[in-house]
Parts: structure tokens; sequence; C-alpha cells
């Protein structure tokens, strides 16, 4: 007979935590790590990254850029799974790193290379509204920052509003 285990909610893991060495921490982390590679992504991110967010921007949007390049351009079937892949994997950046800043930054560079995406994306229309919604979203994200960076990415906000 199998069984399957029920994970526990993130206050009971939060208890046992408590409950552990430091050493005992530092095991679970590493076995953690050995299970997927986003696991290991995440630790590499706090325990590396995290200190200079800037970096960590400029270093994701670096890692990202040849994802563009590589999209099958066959057809827009293709170019719109690809595109959505490179999307994907910009979403997972910015949820390892939970910053705001570095979400809006990000959707802005992602949203300003499918504006330079050849074929354009304007002559089909899920690629149209896949970039509604990301311009959409950094409207969204706008309003949770502080009004500074709010101006401060306005005029960006506009040029990809046309």
């Amino acid at each position: 007979m199998i069984c399957i285990m029920k994970a526990v909610t993130v206050k009971e893991l939060n208890q046992e935590l408590l409950t552990r060495t430091p050493k005992e921490l530092r095991d679970l982390c590493l076995r953690l790590s050995r299970f997927k590679k986003e696991n290991k992504e995440l630790l590499t991110y706090i325990l590396f990254e995290s200190s200079d967010e800037a970096q960590y921007v400029e270093s994701v949007k670096e890692e990202l850029e040849p994802q563009f390049t590589e999209v099958n351009r066959k057809s827009y079937y293709f170019i719109k799974k690809g595109l959505r892949a490179v999307l994907r994997n910009t979403k997972k950046y910015i949820r390892y790193s939970q910053n705001k800043k570095t979400e809006v930054d990000l959707l802005i560079w992602y949203c300003n290379r499918l504006q330079k995406f050849t074929p354009s994306i304007y002559k089909n229309t899920a690629l149209r509204n896949l970039y509604a919604r990301q311009v959409a979203e950094i409207r969204e994200k706008l309003r949770s920052l502080h009004e500074d960076l709010q101006f401060d990415y306005e005029p960006e906000l506009k040029a990809l509003t046309g």
C-alpha cells in the first residue's frame, strides 16, 4: 500500500525549524538544494546575490537575453511559446527576489525586448495581449512603490504604452 505524505502548514514548519540547531538547518538546506534546481537557485540568490539587488537584475537580464535570440521564429505559434518561456523564467527570478522594484525593472526590460522583437508582436493578437497584460501588471506594481520611484518609472511606462 502506498502512503502519500501530507505537507504540513508553514506555521508548523516554522515551529519545527525553531527547534533545530544551526548545523541541522544547514544540512536541511543542502538536502533541499539536491532535490530541485529551483531550490538551489533560490539558495544561491539568498546567500550570494540578495546583498546587491542591482547586480542581480543585471545578471538576470544577461542570462535571459540569449533566450530571446533562441526563440523559434518559424511561426507565431512557436514565437508565442518561446516568449512565454522567457516570461516564465523572468517571473521565476522575480519570485526569488520578492522585491517590487526588481519586479518592475525586469518586467519593463521584458516589455522593451518584446517591442524590439522581430517579427513584430503587434501582428499577432495573442502576443499583443501578452504584452498588454505585462504592461498592466507593471502599472499595478508601480502603485505599490514609493511615489519617488513611481515618478522615476513614469517615462519608461509611457514609452511602453506608446
